[in-house]
């Protein structure tokens, strides 16, 4: 993964795939609440609630 300087240095970046362990979902908290976040077929991104 490629990220310009600029971009690294303005917000935290994460690697999807980290955060899914190698799979294609996560689940990611936020003042008690639980998202999904889920890598499709595509290689694109949703985030649900």
């Amino acid at each position: 993964m490629t990220i310009s300087p600029s971009f690294t240095q303005a917000l935290p970046a994460h690697a999807a795939e980290e955060l899914t362990q190698g799979g294609n979902q996560a689940n990611i908290l936020l003042n008690g609440q639980v998202y999904t976040l889920r890598i499709t077929r595509a290689g694109k991104l949703i985030l649900t609630k």
